[in-house]
């Protein structure tokens, strides 16, 4: 047997075991427009699995404006943003997005994952102490284990052991706390106000990753930091034009010093191709749409909460920690979070299945009767906590969520 043939046999072997516990991925083709209908492997399903919060990554404005930009401007930047790649869209889209978020600046980049590398990183250094919660996103978690600071991790939304940390870290530069403002697996949020109290007491700089809030929550969907009535306290915002917005790219928000700072220092920013003028102005599009429809987040609230109702309430189903007003551990000692955002729970809902395998059979079964609801399993999530997360669109109507409804009692042996 050949070299070759003894590398590719133990691939063939190490996919086979992901196999025999649930862990091996797969991809699934999509061959129509994102929608809260898509066809996948040439059926159509309703989709309980994207981040198309809003309903934007089709809406017909959205696709116009794409249209018209790649007349004007073409496609791609073909640079740098530090060299030729800095384009008139790039500038348009970054004042927009600081007037919306409400900061002096903002800096466009090519991915969420890319502006939460380049904050951190930026931000953070040797001599420099950062902390993460537990669930951070991978980006976040990436960011801060190579930016050459010391890294503390604390358990989710433990932040009595956060205080801990910070009482110990005065002879560090800088003390840097990073956070989900609503997290991606759990569908639960950080307590803000508890943070900048904290960062306040300790004299340390707070930065929240709006990804998964943006668009959806505050009067005018800036996001977690406004609904809970502490935008202005916060040092850094990193957000994503992927999610509610539709489109690709990412984004930091900030002081006017703290953007330069990036501009000058942060390596993802630097050495990375600028995002593609169109994309600029379908965010700019859409930006338009959330604040002008606040309707669609209204309606995706809602149907979030009939549905935690329906799981949590009436089932019995662990949904984890996914709302405001029932938080677990430490964090339920803050009730400022909860009364901000009147008791609002997210469109993120975790059902927890537990065992992996058992969660990859759920899907496909629910997958068989045209419902994609996808699997999410180690290394995503902790060993035994394998789920589905079950994402709304506000494109979604109650029928929808009732035909899901209907299913989970029928295959799933834990619902009442």
């Amino acid at each position: 047997m050949t070299t070759d043939q003894t590398a590719s046999n133990e691939w063939l072997d190490q996919l086979e075991e992901l196999d025999a516990q649930g862990l091996r991925r797969r991809l699934r083709r999509v061959d129509s427009a994102q929608g809260a209908y898509v066809t996948v492997d040439g059926r159509r399903m309703c989709c309980f699995a994207s981040n198309n919060y809003l309903g934007l990554a089709n809406h017909p404005r959205v696709v116009a404006a794409v249209r018209d930009a790649v007349e004007r401007w073409g496609w791609g930047a073909a640079a740098s943003r530090l060299i030729t790649g800095h384009m008139g869209p790039h500038e348009q889209l970054e004042a927009r997005l600081a007037a919306f978020k409400g900061t002096p600046a903002a800096l466009v980049c090519a991915t969420g994952y890319q502006a939460n590398l380049a904050a951190v990183r930026g931000l953070a250094g040797v001599g420099d102490m950062v902390m993460i919660d537990k669930l951070d996103h991978a980006s976040i978690v990436d960011a801060a284990r190579g930016c050459g600071a010391v890294l503390r991790v604390f358990p989710h939304r433990d932040y009595a052991k956060l205080e801990r940390i910070l009482r110990r870290a005065g002879d560090f530069q800088r003390r840097i706390i990073v956070t989900d403002s609503l997290f991606s697996m759990d569908g639960d949020f950080a307590d803000l106000p508890r943070l900048v109290e904290l960062k306040r007491r300790y004299d340390a700089l707070l930065c929240i990753d709006e990804a998964h809030a943006t668009g959806v929550f505050g009067e005018h969907g800036r996001g977690a930091a406004e609904a809970m009535g502490v935008e202005h306290e916060i040092d850094l915002v990193v957000g994503t034009l992927s999610k509610a917005l539709g489109g690709i790219g990412g984004f930091v928000a900030g002081r006017a010093e703290i953007i330069d700072w990036l501009i000058n220092t942060a390596g993802p920013f630097i050495y990375t191709t600028a995002l593609p003028p169109a994309a600029c102005a379908a965010a700019m599009a859409a930006l338009d749409i959330v604040e002008h429809e606040p309707g669609r987040r209204q309606h995706l609230l809602e149907l979030a909460a009939y549905l935690r109702h329906e799981l949590a309430e009436v089932r019995g189903l662990d949904i984890a920690g996914s709302t405001l007003d029932t938080q677990r551990g430490p964090a339920a000692r803050s009730r400022e979070a909860a009364v901000a955002c009147q008791g609002s729970t997210s469109q993120i809902v975790p059902l927890i299945v537990g065992d992996a395998r058992e969660a990859v059979r759920l899907a496909d079964t629910l997958a068989d009767e045209g419902l994609l609801a996808l699997p999410i399993r180690p290394p995503t999530v902790p060993r035994g906590t394998a789920r589905l997360r079950i994402s709304l669109c506000c494109e979604h109507t109650k029928a929808d969520v009732d035909r899901l409804l209907a299913a989970v009692d029928r295959h799933w042996p834990r619902a009442q």
